[in-house]
């Protein structure tokens, strides 16, 4: 299964080399010269994209949502520590510390 998924780019790179190849009627070697391009940054055309919006205050965006999801999540894992203790389904014992 491994050695197939390696071999599947390889197979995929051998039928479009035709298109990626370049020079292909000066090439005198097996070795496969294929243009790259990047699709982020460029239309299948060739054209370059232009530059993505950047968000202002990314940053403090994501502190302002991070920080207070942190602070609820800890407050239930307490409140739920607190209801196994209460219970006695959960109870720590204080000889686990023999430092």
């Amino acid at each position: 299964m491994a050695a197939s998924m390696l071999r599947l780019p390889l197979r995929l790179s051998s039928r479009n080399m035709g298109i990626m190849t370049r020079n292909a009627g000066l090439k005198t070697s097996n070795i496969p010269r294929t243009t790259q391009s990047r699709t982020a940054v460029s239309t299948p055309s060739g054209a370059i994209l232009p530059k993505p919006e950047k968000t202002p205050f990314g940053l403090i965006r994501m502190t302002l949502v991070v920080v207070p999801f942190l602070y609820v999540g800890n407050l239930i894992s307490k409140n739920f520590a607190a209801l196994l203790e209460e219970h006695d389904i959960f109870v720590p014992e204080d000889d686990d510390d023999d430092d």
